[in-house]
C-alpha cells in the first residue's frame, strides 16, 4: 500500500497541489486525468520517489515495490543486446537464485552437528520464499513474450540496444517494467510510441496484471479498457471518481452542474454583501453589521470552477463541394532504394468518406499520406476527383512555420472568413489562451509548434484533409473539440492515428497496411479490431490456397483419375525437391534478412540525424554541425551498400524461385 498525506506544492503564485491526500491499494487501476500543466507527471514522480517531498508525506509498505515509466527519457543503455537488456529486469531474481545455489552447496558439505547449519537453513528458506512465483526457470519465454508483444521481432533480439531509435528504446523500458512485475506501475503516456497491434497487446497484458497501476494517457479507449478508477487533478485539488474515463466524464458533468450552481449562489451572496458594505459603510448605525459582512467575506472559502469546464466549439471553414468521386488509387507501389514499402495498393474514396490508415510502425502509413499529398513520388495511378481541394498535416509541419510571426498572426493570416475572435477561440482549443497568442513561434517548444501548425491547417478551406497523428500534443479537451469538428465535417478525411477513440467516432473505413499489402475494411476501428480477433482465432491461413506447382499436380491427378498413380512416390519426390530448393535459398534469405536489419538500423539513425539537422540551434555550434553532417554522409553511404546487398540477394532468390516454378510446370 502507498499513501500520500496532505501534499502541498507551490511554484510562485501557482498552487500545483493543495492538501492532496490519496491511497493506492493492491489491484487498484487508476487513470490520472487533468488539463496540461495540472501536475499529473509531477504527481507520478513524487509517488515513485524521483521527486523529493517532506518526510511523512509519502508512505509505502516495505513490500510495495514501485516502477515508473516517464513520458520521455534520455539514457545510454550501452552496447548490450536487446534480449540481454530486457533480461536485466530479472537481475535481482537471478542473484537470489545464484545465492540459493551457493547456500545449498555449503549445506551439503556440513556435518549434521555444525553450528552454521541453522543460519544457512534460515537463509535457504528466505531465498526459496523470495523465489516463489518468480518462475525463474522460464525467464527467456517471459522476455520474448513481452518483447514480441510490444512489436520487436526475433531478428531484433541480438541487435545492440544503441542501434534502436528513441521510440523503440521507450518500448524496451516499458518491457523491462512489465517484466519486473512491481506492486505498483506508474505509466506516463505509455501508448505514445505504440502502433495499434502493440497497443492492443499492452491493454490485454495490463487487464490481466495482478498489481496496482496509475496511468496518464490521452488515449480514452485505452483508459476505458484498463482502468476502473479515475483521479482528476484540477486547480491543485485531487478528486476521486469510481469508474473508468467514460464514467468519470458522466459523473464529472453532474458534479460540474452542482459546482456551477454552488458557484452562482456564492457569487450572488458576495455581490449582495459587497453592495451592503458599499451602501452603509459611512453610516454609524450600520457599522457593526458592515464589519460583520467584511469579516464574513474575508473568511469565505471561495468556490473555484474547474479548469476543465470549457465551452469552446470549432467548425471547419466551408469549402466548395468536390465531385462524388474524390480519390482513386490503382496498383500504387513505393520502394526506397529498391526495397519495397508496399505494392499493389488500390482503393477509392467518395465525398464524405472518412478513412483511417492503420498498420505497425514502419508499415508505410506516413509514406502513403505523403504520396497522396504530392510530397513523394510513387508508381501506379493516383487520381483526384473534380474540384478537390487538398490540405495536408504531417508530423513535421511545425518546421515550416515562420519563427518571427506570433501564434495569432500565423493562424489568422491563413484563415479565410474568420474573425480575430474566432481565431482566438480556435487557439484556445489548442491550449493557447490570453497573451500566449502573442508569443513568437521561434520561442515555442516542439509540441507547441505542432499545435500551431495543426490550427493553421484547419482554418484553410479544403474538402479533402490528410492528417498524420493530429492528436499528438493535444490534451483530452482539445481532442474532443477536434473530434466533434471532424464528425461534423462534410468533406473527405484520410487520417493516420494511434488514438482509437478519437478516430472511431467519425471514420467509416479502415485501410490496413501489413506486409507490404493494403486491405480496405468497411466500418470503424472497433469493427476492424473485431475482424482481426476473428482472423487470429481462426488463423489467417484457415483455407490456404495451393501453390502454383501443387495446383498443377492436383489438376493432373483429377484429369487422370482413371490412371494408376503412385501418390506416395509423388509426395516423396516433391518433398525432396522442396528440401533441395530450401537448401539453395537458405543462405540467400539469411543474407537478405541481415541486410534488412542493417537497413532498419541505418534508417532509424538517419531519421534521428535529420531531426537534429532540422533544429536551428545546431547551426550555431559549428563543431556539432560538422560532426552531425559527417555522420549523416557516412550513414547514407552505408545505407546504399546495405540496399545493394539486399537487392543482390533478392534477385538471386527470385531467379531460383522462377526456375523452380518453371520446372514444376
Amino acid at each position: 500500500m502507498l499513501s500520500i498525506n496532505d501534499l502541498n506544492l507551490q511554484y510562485g503564485s501557482k498552487h500545483l497541489f493543495r492538501d492532496v491526500s490519496v491511497q493506492i491499494h493492491t489491484g487498484d487501476r487508476v487513470g490520472l486525468a487533468g488539463v496540461n500543466g495540472a501536475g499529473k507527471s509531477t504527481l507520478l514522480k513524487i509517488m515513485s520517489g524521483e521527486q523529493d517531498v517532506d518526510p511523512g508525506i509519502v508512505n509505502r509498505a516495505s513490500w510495495f515495490t514501485v516502477a515508473y515509466l516517464p513520458q520521455e527519457v534520455s539514457i545510454d543503455l550501452g552496447s548490450r543486446s536487446l534480449f540481454a537488456e530486457a533480461e536485466s529486469a530479472f537481475d535481482d531474481v537471478l542473484a537470489q537464485q545464484e545465492e540459493l545455489e551457493r547456500v545449498s552447496g555449503e549445506l551439503a558439505l556440513l556435518d549434521a552437528g555444525d553450528p552454521a547449519i541453522d543460519g544457512l537453513l534460515a537463509r535457504q528458506g528466505e531465498l526459496q520464499h523470495l523465489l516463489e512465483g518468480s518462475d525463474v526457470f522460464r525467464i527467456r519465454p517471459q522476455v520474448e513474450r513481452v518483447l514480441f508483444g510490444l512489436g520487436f521481432s526475433a531478428a531484433d533480439l541480438d541487435r545492440e540496444v544503441k542501434s534502436f531509435s528513441g521510440g523503440w528504446i521507450m518500448r524496451l523500458l516499458l518491457a523491462k517494467l512489465l517484466l519486473k512485475r512491481p506492486a505498483l506501475l506508474l505509466l506516463d503516456e505509455p501508448t505514445n510510441h505504440l502502433d495499434l497491434d502493440s497497443l492492443t497487446w499492452l491493454e490485454d497484458f495490463l487487464i490481466g496484471y495482478q498489481g496496482a497501476m496509475v496511468i496518464i494517457s490521452h488515449d480514452r479507449a485505452f483508459l476505458d479498457r484498463v482502468t476502473s478508477t479515475t483521479w482528476e487533478l484540477s486547480l491543485g485539488r485531487l478528486s476521486v471518481f469510481r469508474g473508468n474515463y467514460s464514467h468519470y466524464l458522466v459523473e464529472k458533468a453532474q458534479r460540474l452542474e452542482l459546482e456551477r450552481a454552488a458557484y452562482d449562489n456564492q457569487q450572488a451572496m458576495i455581490r449582495q454583501s459587497e453592495r451592503f458594505i458599499t451602501r452603509f459603510r459611512a453610516k454609524s448605525t450600520k457599522a457593526r453589521q458592515v464589519q460583520s459582512r467584511v469579516k464574513q467575506l474575508e473568511k469565505l472559502e471561495r468556490i473555484e470552477l474547474s479548469e476543465t469546464d470549457r465551452t469552446i466549439r470549432f467548425a471547419f471553414p466551408p469549402a466548395a463541394p468536390s465531385g462524388r468521386d474524390v480519390l482513386q488509387l490503382e496498383n500504387v507501389r513505393k520502394s526506397y532504394h529498391g526495397k519495397p514499402v508496399f505494392d499493389g495498393v488500390g482503393f477509392s474514396l467518395q465525398r464524405g468518406d472518412k478513412l483511417a490508415v492503420v498498420g505497425v510502425n514502419g508499415a508505410g502509413k506516413t509514406t502513403l499520406l505523403k504520396i497522396l499529398a504530392g510530397q513523394l513520388q510513387a508508381e501506379g495511378a493516383i487520381r483526384l476527383g473534380h474540384n478537390v481541394i487538398l490540405s495536408y498535416f504531417g508530423q513535421h509541419q511545425a518546421q515550416e512555420l515562420a519563427g518571427e510571426l506570433t501564434i495569432l498572426d500565423t493562424v489568422y493570416h491563413t484563415a479565410v472568413d474568420m474573425t480575430i475572435t474566432q481565431v482566438r477561440s480556435l487557439l484556445g482549443a489548442f491550449l493557447f489562451t490570453g497573451d500566449e497568442v502573442e508569443k513568437q513561434v521561434r520561442v515555442l517548444s516542439g509540441g507547441e509548434k505542432s499545435r500551431v501548425a495543426l490550427a493553421r491547417m484547419l482554418v484553410r478551406p479544403a474538402n479533402l484533409m490528410l492528417l498524420d497523428e493530429p492528436t499528438n500534443h493535444l490534451d483530452m479537451s482539445s481532442q474532443e473539440i477536434l473530434q466533434e469538428a471532424m464528425a461534423q465535417y462534410e468533406g473527405t478525411i484520410v487520417v493516420v492515428s494511434h488514438n482509437r477513440f478519437f478516430v472511431n467516432s467519425f471514420i467509416n473505413k479502415v485501410l490496413e497496411i501489413r506486409n507490404g499489402k493494403a486491405t480496405l475494411h468497411e466500418g470503424n476501428i472497433d469493427d476492424y479490431l473485431e475482424w482481426r480477433r476473428k482472423m487470429e482465432t481462426q488463423g489467417e491461413a484457415a483455407t490456404p490456397q495451393p501453390a502454383r506447382g501443387e495446383a498443377a499436380a492436383v489438376r493432373t491427378e483429377a484429369a487422370d483419375a482413371g490412371q494408376s498413380v503412385d501418390k506416395k512416390a509423388l509426395r516423396k519426390q516433391r518433398a525432396l525437391e522442396r528440401q533441395q530448393l530450401n537448401k539453395k535459398l537458405g543462405p540467400l534469405k539469411k543474407k537478405s534478412e541481415e541486410a534488412e536489419r542493417e537497413i532498419g538500423r541505418l534508417e532509424g539513425r538517419k531519421a534521428e540525424l535529420e531531426a537534429r539537422m532540422a533544429d536551428p540551434d545546431l547551426y550555431g555550434d559549428q563543431e556539432q554541425w560538422s560532426a552531425v553532417s559527417r555522420e549523416y554522409g557516412q550513414v547514407e553511404r552505408q545505407l546504399e551498400r546495405a540496399y545493394q546487398r539486399w537487392e543482390e540477394a533478392q534477385q538471386a532468390i527470385e531467379t531460383i524461385e522462377r526456375e523452380a516454378a518453371a520446372t514444376e510446370e
